[in-house]
């Protein structure tokens, strides 16, 4: 197979927060404000991921849909996880944050202890895009409960939330640009600060002004994101389509 990642560039960055915006909003929107509740939202989005995972699996590379969808819905899967345990079963979000990071060191353990890499450049086998996933999940779960706990626990407020994520992104972006932090390491660590900020913003928007956010509501912010990503998507599938014809013609005029 061929590399099943897309190439990481700034508009990788800012399709992945739309979709951890979407992802808090649309969790949101399908349990609270369309009256599905938890339970129900939570089995009918882990059937959708799994129909999804399964069409990813069975590319042999990146293709930007198949890709996006399943990224799209693994963030809402991730914040229902969050949620189930924090609303439904009580568990505190200090307890969550903590299970949810050793979960993510277990599974990057395993990773290592299996690939001898965490690259995202060489997925390239089942086995390495089944870590992969499970990863991405564990990150979209672990950015809820810790945005979350910053945010309603902590008090600090959907905005301040939001400007102290955007402020550890920036710092990685800068310790990996300017003092040659590790990549692997450093795209890790902005994958799981992405989503809180991601979701920070969306909560900042979609809330009610009277729990610290724009009152903007679910479905208008949900619609909005979704909108944006899509477009990205189709620029996506563009650009990859007239990179594989000048490749085909660089061939032709190379055989010629």
């Amino acid at each position: 197979m061929l590399n099943k990642v897309p190439e990481i560039t700034l508009l990788f960055w800012l399709v992945k927060m739309m979709s951890t915006t979407v992802g808090e909003t649309g969790a949101d929107l399908l349990s609270g404000t369309l009256g599905w509740g938890l339970p129900v939202t939570s089995a009918a989005v882990t059937a959708l991921l799994i129909v999804a995972l399964i069409a990813q699996f069975r590319a042999k590379s990146y293709e930007p849909a198949k890709y996006w969808v399943v990224v799209l819905l693994i963030s809402v899967a991730g914040t229902l996880v969050s949620d189930m345990l924090v609303d439904l079963a009580g568990v505190p979000l200090t307890v969550t944050t903590a299970v949810f990071a050793a979960l993510l060191a277990i599974v990057f353990f395993a990773w290592w202890s299996q690939e001898r890499t965490l690259s995202i450049h060489t997925i390239n086998t089942r086995k390495r895009e089944a870590f992969y996933w499970a990863a991405i999940l564990v990150t979209f779960a672990l950015g809820t409960s810790g945005g979350d706990l910053l945010g309603e626990a902590l008090g600090f407020g959907y905005e301040l939330s939001a400007l102290v994520f955007l402020s550890a992104v920036l710092f990685i972006a800068f310790a990996h640009f300017a003092l040659r932090l590790n990549a692997v390491f450093a795209f890790w660590a902005a994958y799981v600060l992405t989503r809180p900020l991601g979701a920070s913003f969306g909560d900042l928007l979609s809330q009610p002004i009277s729990a610290g956010g724009l009152g903007m509501g679910t479905v208008p912010v949900s619609i909005a994101f979704t909108v944006c990503i899509v477009a990205a998507i189709a620029w996506f599938v563009y650009e990859q389509r007239r990179a594989a014809t000048g490749r085909h013609r660089e061939m032709e005029v190379s055989v010629a």
